[in-house]
Parts: structure tokens; C-alpha cells; sequence
């Protein structure tokens, strides 16, 4: 029984700590869950959620330039690839802002497209980490 109280307490301890990658991510999760809702409402996307949103991927994508420089290997590659989709997010949403019926809803499913693309790569980046964490541990 305190065996499984201290995995508990241990498990809850490292839920708390995240590292920079796993904040990224937690970011690009909420701007794909923003656009995604922006995109869900009856009236659909306004121009100003979509201005909002732009700067929003637009500054996610300049965290993960930074964090680039502090990681090696696979972590790197996978976020220079989050990279590239998060700029891909923040291109079609600028389109997004010049279009209007189709063309707008087309634009924002290629914005959503390239969000998700963005939170798997950001997702992966952390696996490997914490792989990488793991290895060394062993």
C-alpha cells in the first residue's frame, strides 16, 4: 500500500514538471482547439478570430525557433518539422483572411490540417525526449 501511495505521489510530481517541448506543445494543442472551435461556430470564423489566430501561430512558431538551438538529434528534426507546419498554419490563415463562403471554409480546413500537423510533431518531439531521458536513466 505505500508502495502504491509513493508511485502515486512520484507520478503526480512528474505530471507537474513539464519542460519546455511539452509547454510548446500544450500551446499548439490550445491554438488547434481555438481554431477548431473558431471554425465549429454557426456563424463561422470572423476575421478577428482569424487575426487573433494568426498572431497566435505566428508567436508559438517563433517559441519553437527558440527552443531548436537547446535540443539535438531527432528532438530537432521533429521540431524544425513543427515548424514548418505552424508557418503553413499561419499562411493559410492569412489567406484565410482574404476568403470568403467556400474559399474561406477551404482555407480553414487547410489551417486545421497543418495545426494538427503541428501538435503531432510537437508530440513526437516529446517522445523523444523523454525516450532519450529514459535511455539515460537506464
Amino acid at each position: 500500500m505505500a508502495q502504491l501511495a509513493t508511485a502515486s505521489a512520484k507520478s503526480g510530481a512528474e505530471a507537474k514538471v513539464k519542460d519546455a517541448i511539452d509547454n510548446l506543445r500544450s500551446a499548439a494543442q490550445d491554438l488547434h482547439r481555438q481554431i477548431t472551435d473558431a471554425a465549429a461556430r454557426k456563424s463561422g470564423a470572423t476575421k478577428a478570430d482569424l487575426a487573433a489566430l494568426t498572431e497566435k501561430a505566428k508567436s508559438l512558431a517563433k517559441s519553437v525557433k527558440a527552443s531548436i538551438d537547446t535540443q539535438q538529434g531527432n528532438v530537432a528534426k521533429h521540431l524544425t518539422d513543427a515548424i514548418t507546419h505552424l508557418e503553413a498554419t499561419q499562411a493559410n490563415l492569412s489567406d484565410s483572411l482574404k476568403a470568403t463562403g467556400a474559399d474561406l471554409d477551404a482555407s480553414v480546413k487547410k489551417v486545421l490540417v497543418e495545426a494538427r500537423a503541428s501538435v503531432q510533431k510537437l508530440s513526437e518531439a516529446v517522445a523523444e525526449k523523454r525516450a532519450a531521458n529514459s535511455a539515460k536513466k537506464s
